[in-house]
Formats: C-alpha cells, sequence, structure tokens
C-alpha cells in the first residue's frame, strides 16, 4: 500500500523550527529571496522597477538611485506598515499553509503570541494572497471536464426551545434572509475557482465567464444549471439515484465542500457574512494545493503576498474604525 503524500517526507521541506532560530537579519534576507527571486534577493524599487538600490548601513532601509526614494523589502506589499518583526510574519504564513482545514485567528493569535486583532487582519491578508493565484483564471478547453455545484453558507436559525413552537426553518418566511451559497467551479486535475452569490440561478454568468465554452460541464439536476445547456456541452447527475453515472459525476466539487464544511465545523464555526468569499477561496487554494509540499506552500503564499499591493479590506481599516 502506498503512502500517503502529506504522511511522507516529500510534504515536509521546511519547518517553524527552522524559521523560529533565525536572526532579525536572516529573517529579511530570506524575504527578500521570496520576494525579489528574479534578482535573487537584491533590492528592486517598488517605486520605478530600478534595480541600483542601496541599503543604508545604520537602519533596514533601501534607497534607489534613480528615483532617490527609501523603501523596505515590505513596502507595496501586504505587510506595507508593518508592526510587528519579519520573522513573525514568516512563522505566520508557515502556520497557516500547514493548517490543512484551516486555521483560527484565536489560535494563530496565540501561536504568534499576538493580539486576536492583529493574527485576525494577518490570516486575511493572506487569504487574500491565496485568492490572487486564480485571479482571472478561465478553466477548462477542448476535452477538459469542469464541475460546478453549490453549497449554502450561513443564515442559521435557531430552533425554539419548545417543539410547539418550532417553525419549518426550511420555508422562504422563516429564514433569516442571510443564506449565501459558494459556487465552485473545478476543472479535474486543474484549477478551482469560486464565488458567493444569494442563489445558485445568479451564478450562471459567472460561470459563463470563468469556464471556456469548449468545456464539457458536469452538474446536478439543480434547476439553477438548466441555462448552462445552451453554451456548454452538459452532462447531469441525479444524486438521489447515483453519485456517479454515465461518465457524469461532480465528486470534485464536492470533495471541496467537504474541506470548506470541515472548516466551518472545526475550525471557524461560523463563516458567513461579507468575507465568505476569503474563506472560500482559501479552501479552493489548499484544495488545489493539497499535493504539494509545505515549503513550496509557504514560498507561493510569500511571494503572492509580497507582489500584491496594500490589502483592498485590510489597508487603513483602523483609521476607519476611528474616523467612524
Amino acid at each position: 500500500m502506498s503512502q500517503h503524500f502529506l504522511m511522507s517526507s516529500a510534504a515536509r521541506t521546511v519547518s517553524m523550527k527552522q524559521v523560529a532560530r533565525m536572526t532579525d537579519g536572516e529573517a529579511r534576507a530570506l524575504f527578500r529571496q521570496i520576494r525579489w527571486p528574479d534578482t535573487k534577493g537584491a533590492a528592486v524599487c517598488p517605486y520605478c522597477d530600478c534595480r541600483k538600490c542601496y541599503e543604508y548601513t545604520t537602519r533596514n532601509v533601501f534607497k534607489c538611485k534613480a528615483c532617490r526614494r527609501q523603501f523596505s523589502e515590505t513596502s507595496g506589499t501586504l505587510f506595507a506598515s508593518r508592526k510587528l518583526p519579519i520573522r513573525d510574519y514568516l512563522i505566520g504564513i508557515i502556520i497557516f499553509v500547514n493548517a490543512v482545514k484551516g486555521i483560527s485567528a484565536l489560535q494563530l493569535g496565540r501561536d504568534l503570541d499576538v493580539q486576536y486583532k492583529t493574527a485576525y487582519v494577518l490570516a486575511h491578508k493572506l487569504r487574500e494572497a491565496m485568492a490572487a493565484e486564480v485571479r482571472g483564471v478561465v478553466l477548462g478547453g477542448d476535452g477538459a471536464d469542469v464541475e460546478v455545484d453549490g453549497c449554502y453558507v450561513g443564515g442559521h436559525v435557531r430552533p425554539e426551545n419548545r417543539k410547539e413552537d418550532r417553525k419549518d426553518r426550511r420555508l422562504a418566511e422563516n429564514q433569516t434572509g442571510k443564506r449565501q451559497v459558494v459556487v465552485v467551479a473545478r476543472e479535474r486535475d486543474g484549477r478551482t475557482v469560486t464565488q458567493v452569490f444569494g442563489s445558485e440561478d445568479e451564478s450562471v454568468a459567472f460561470i459563463k465567464a470563468r469556464v471556456d465554452r469548449a468545456s464539457t460541464v458536469h452538474a446536478d439536476e439543480a434547476a439553477g444549471w438548466n441555462s448552462l445547456h445552451a453554451r456548454f456541452n452538459m452532462k447531469r447527475i441525479n444524486h438521489q439515484e447515483a453519485y456517479s453515472a454515465d461518465d457524469a459525476c461532480t465528486n470534485q466539487a464536492e470533495s471541496y465542500f467537504a474541506r470548506l464544511r470541515r472548516a466551518e465545523a472545526g475550525q471557524y464555526h461560523r463563516i458567513g457574512g461579507k468575507y465568505l468569499n476569503r474563506y472560500a477561496a482559501e479552501m479552493a487554494w489548499r484544495e488545489d494545493q493539497r499535493r504539494t509540499s509545505n515549503g513550496e506552500q509557504f514560498r507561493t503564499v510569500g511571494f503572492r503576498a509580497a507582489a500584491l499591493p496594500p490589502s483592498v479590506d485590510w489597508s487603513g481599516y483602523w483609521q476607519r474604525g476611528r474616523a467612524a
């Protein structure tokens, strides 16, 4: 019997122990190598892309010889205006990618010895870096199979204590209106993209935009997918009769939902709301990277975080909160 990949030594190519033992200088050097791999860690100006930069001897700041502006390793990245040492961010990335079912901000905060708010913001920034990897990706193509499905999340209605007071929570009038559906499009042996909608019907335009027209699309018998027949070669599966029949199934999409549900039940407990899209994208990334080593995942997330500009949601959030 072959050994599972996660149990093999190939899955462990970096450890938190290695990074925790680094000095501040070694951690900065590692971050530079991740951010600027083309120059082997030599600084590149984030303002004008000039490679002629020099470092001050008295402090950890670079200066560009072309535009004369000063910058640090994290300037213009998701970690811009950081307060923690770079080593702590690198440790945070390792902890985050090692948690195959996700990690709560409370646990991440305890591991890094930081406030809950600090860990919460860091986790969302790393989710933003993960989501950037499939931004604009079109799935499928000639001869490719893409599975689509939806999973309803959030909007929990607590039942009444007494049986006679309980209402049928399946009826629309007895729901909170906060229920959302995570729609996934997953190419077999390929990438996974997700988006959040109010219903499966609303996701048709998203699927048409993110799936190549030459693909074969697999879906269940939900009425929301009927309009896809006009654009794609469709294969439908009735789950009341079988999970796979006549070469039609959505097992890969269901595998993604299984990971999302386990993360919700075991780590996050509640993932509805305006950040549901971030959590959905995180689990899609983890599902796609499940056969890569943690060292490769660490460098991928670190590079994405360094390549992205300051966060859309979490840049200056404390100033906005104070103004409110």
